[in-house]
């Protein structure tokens, strides 16, 4: 904790003036115009690995630009495993090393609250060699930080407190400096006992505060948003509506303000925001002239990563020992096992439906789960979620959850954003989001809490033939008229991957930000599930009617372990029953159904197919003769003899290895390992089974009997659903 005593120091030096007084009065102004760089940072969201360029990148203005602050607008907190492991403290040390002159609260500097009534926070404040400024926060309730709580504008500040606003000498020149936190803070993340103050009101006192002391020289530091929702508070309504700011540094919008923006208000205010994950370090250079009028200025957005200065070597070994545990962890489990691949592939083929960026995958329908888990907590009245799936980047394997394979699978660290959107603005995106299938698109839209159908073969614009919105538990058809709230992350909700009409409700302010990374959410999500077994059920629908096929078989336990591998494959139109009513789970498999398997699977096309050498087929239906032709001449399968397939010989699960095999080796190239599988009986089998068997046991698709494969034992339609279910995210590979 902080040493009160400094605080007790301070306030008996203080007069009645809401100035600090400690100081000297006001210095005397230097002649002729002044020059000020203002280097800025906001939303960071403990994005550290790349902070020794970012701290090289101050260290090369300084030396060029003596008359310098660095400010940070929120939004440090949350984010990362660094923030999550180390709680801020990472991000204080090298804060501290690049020496900050002052910092504003973000919203999600008050994500831990709920939990630990701000602990965090404070510890965050005490660890920081520089103050805090925020006009319209107040702490008095919270027994934190309320002793660490200076409601003043001072000449004289200790680090880690918390003051309306300060005054910073710069050669000569007084620099006033106040800060300011969205209101919105109540609703999108916990502050508790925390209260926020308007926005407007708090910044016309910190100017009259500044000008009452001579200070001509004001800088807002804010949270509040570029152009955020005007229901709370932004910057461009800030500087419309209160004159006397010179240059508003902002952020929460995670905006790239470039070129800096000047509002005219009696006198121009400039307004500069950096973009967001420390990617790039803000440089405003601003000329004032006798009476503190901002003359001329110029604005730059250095890239951090792309930069060609040197590191800064002190920088970088401060972060090691952090970025050594975080690379630990990354190992490590998140503690929530999937029961199957989660599919994040790509597709091999255009229209294979496999794929995240063309087809409804279960990785995606487990991300925006969450997602809207995660935002009905934020404003309950959010009722679908949306992720595109160019966001999603890998697929992950059945098994333990490792917070690596979520990092790679979700890499951008894109942030919760709620839309409030009419119908027809959502049934526009959906349209966007097929408007090119089978193409694959990054734009492609997953969907939680919503079913849609569209029809390919309809003009780009006009596919969505049927959209449906689960609403209290039940699906009822999209009103165009109607406002629906809408999860999806910061990126989409902005416009991008063309999203148009999800942009225009961004600059109508119709979006709320609380923020929540979609990796968090994510972890968030699979680790509150009893079990992680996601599967494809008809929430997009390729054909002329919204709702898939029911299953109709009356032998298929809805409880029983089989039931959801026999629903995905049939809704995708992999399987059928022996009837129209009956499954036969319990069947053994002839050979002419896992024929028909591997052609519906790989969409192998059978028209034209060359005629096999099999004399024995001829007795089958004229569309399984030509998926055994088609099957036989992509060299998938072989005869019994030269002559002879038998079609209605049962399939061995040995016999089933090699099928998948094939059918993986078809498109992927020859599967290649080092270790056999684990299995005591299979040590007699040919190389060739063996991989096979390898391969499925690598893929997590088996598991065997009691360390045996069974490699002779017949093959059941229930086991063939399960073998074909999870096998086909790898066909995505």
């Amino acid at each position: 904790m902080k040493g009160k005593i400094f605080k007790t120091a301070i306030a008996v030096a203080m007069t009645a003036s809401v100035i600090g007084v400690q100081a000297p009065g006001n210095a005397q102004a230097a002649e002729g115009d002044f020059e000020l760089t203002i280097m800025h940072t906001n939303d960071t969201h403990a994005n550290l690995d790349q902070v020794a360029k970012r701290a090289g990148i101050v260290n090369d203005i300084r030396s060029k630009k003596p008359n310098n602050l660095l400010l940070d607008a929120g939004d440090v907190f949350s984010g990362t495993l660094y923030f999550n492991t180390f709680q801020g403290q990472a991000d204080a040390e090298m804060m501290n090393l690049m020496g900050y002159d002052a910092m504003t609260f973000g919203n999600h500097e008050f994500d831990l609250g709920a939990s630990d009534g701000h602990e965090a926070l404070d510890e965050f404040m005490f660890a920081s060699d520089f103050p805090f400024v925020s006009a319209n926060v107040d702490f008095s309730q919270n027994p934190f930080i309320q002793d660490y709580q200076n409601a003043e504008y001072t000449r004289v500040f200790e680090d880690g407190e918390v003051y309306n606003g300060i005054i910073k000498e710069i050669d000569g020149e007084e620099v006033g400096i106040f800060g300011l936190t969205t209101e919105e803070t109540v609703d999108i993340s916990s502050p508790g006992d925390v209260a926020f103050s308007n926005y407007i009101e708090a910044a016309e006192e910190a100017v009259a505060a500044f000008e009452a002391e001579g200070v001509d020289k004001i800088i807002a530091l804010t949270h509040i948003g570029f152009n955020d929702s005007a229901k709370y508070d932004n910057d461009l309504t800030l500087a419309a509506e209160v004159p006397g700011i010179d240059v508003i540094v902002g952020g929460h919008t995670h905006t790239k303000v470039t070129p800096p923006v000047v509002v005219e208000n009696g006198d121009p205010i400039v307004i500069v925001q950096a973009n967001e994950y420390g990617k790039f370090l803000g440089q405003l250079d601003v000329t004032f002239n006798d009476a503190g009028v901002i003359t001329s200025h110029t604005g730059t957005l250095h890239d951090v990563a792309a930069t060609q200065l040197t590191p800064d070597a002190e920088v970088a070994a401060a972060l090691k020992p952090y970025s050594d545990e975080i690379a630990a962890i990354k190992t490590q489990p998140t503690g929530a096992e999937s029961k199957v691949a989660l599919n994040g592939g790509r597709s091999q083929t255009p229209g294979d439906g496999v794929g995240v960026r063309s087809s409804e995958t279960n990785l995606g329908n487990l991300i925006t789960d969450g997602m809207l888990a995660k935002a009905k907590t934020v404003d309950a009245e959010t009722v679908i979620a949306v992720q595109n799936g160019g966001g999603i980047r890998a697929s992950i394997d059945a098994g333990p959850i490792t917070y690596g394979e979520v990092l790679t699978t979700l890499p951008f660290g894109n942030s919760l954003a709620i839309m409030d959107l009419t119908g027809a603005e959502l049934k526009t995106a959906l349209e966007h989001s097929v408007s090119e299938y089978p193409n694959e698109l990054g734009s492609f839209l997953h969907v939680a809490g919503m079913k849609f159908t569209f029809d390919p073969t309809k003009a780009a614009g006009s596919r969505v033939t049927s959209v449906s919105v689960n609403e209290g538990g039940t699906f009822t058809a999209l009103d165009t008229a109607k406002n629906y709230k809408v999860a999806t992350n910061t990126f989409v909700a902005a416009g991008g991957d063309g999203y148009t009409s999800f942009g225009a409700a961004y600059k109508d302010g119709r979006v709320s930000e609380p923020g929540f990374t979609d990796f968090d959410m994510f972890v968030d999500h699979i680790t509150s599930l009893t079990e992680v077994n996601p599967t494809v059920e008809g929430r997009i629908t390729i054909g002329a009617s919204e709702e898939p096929a029911e299953m109709p078989f009356t032998d298929v336990d809805a409880e029983g372990w089989a039931y959801p591998y026999i629903k995905d494959l049939f809704e995708r139109g992999i399987i059928n029953g022996t009837t129209e009513t009956t499954f036969s789970p319990k069947q053994e498999l002839p050979r002419w159904q896992a024929v028909t398997l591997m052609v519906r699977t790989l969409k192998l096309p059978t028209e034209n197919a060359p005629k096999s050498k099999f004399t024995d087929i001829g007795n089958l239906p004229p569309e399984r003769q030509a998926e055994i032709n088609a099957a036989y001449a992509a060299g998938l399968i072989k005869g019994a003899t030269d002559t002879k397939f038998n079609p209605n010989a049962k399939i061995s699960r040995d016999h089933f290895a090699l099928i998948m095999n094939r059918m993986y080796e078809k498109d992927n190239g020859e599967y290649k390992y080092t270790t056999v599988a684990p299995f005591k009986d299979i040590s007699k089998l040919d190389a060739e089974t063996k991989k096979a068997i390898t391969m499925l046991y690598d893929f997590k698709i088996v598991q065997g009997y009691e360390n045996n494969y069974m490699p002779a034992k017949l093959t059941s339609r229930e086991e063939t659903a399960k073998v074909f279910s999870l096998y086909l995210p790898y066909a995505a590979k």
